[in-house]
């Protein structure tokens, strides 16, 4: 058996104020995940935790995105986080602070 794509996921995040980063990461994460329910391990005969999780964020400063924190809030099975150049930054008007949009998919697999 090999591991399958199976699923793709794509979702959004911002922090609208702060400029964090690793918030707008986790958001965009949730916003992939949050609208679904994964029923497709049962139909091949595999427990929920057998996926792999593939997650690939994009944001304009990756290395201000702390992954551990991204990938703790995958629900079920195993995964990786991969931060890349991508995304936006918003600078306000006053030049004190930016809105950050962060972009995700994840990929979910299973050994079939």
């Amino acid at each position: 058996m090999a591991f399958e794509r199976m699923v793709l996921e794509i979702g959004m995040g911002t922090d609208i104020r702060g400029a964090d980063y690793t918030k707008a990461a986790v958001r965009a994460l949730r916003d992939a995940l949050w609208h679904n329910t994964l029923t497709l391990g049962a139909v091949v005969g595999q427990p929920v935790d057998a996926m792999e999780v593939e997650v690939l964020i994009g944001v304009p400063k990756p290395e201000l995105v702390d992954k551990a924190e991204v990938l703790a809030i995958l629900p079920h099975g195993t995964g990786t986080v991969t931060v890349v150049e991508g995304g936006l930054e918003i600078p306000n008007d006053e030049g004190t602070g930016s809105t950050v949009i962060a972009n995700c998919c994840a990929i979910v697999r299973l050994d079939i």
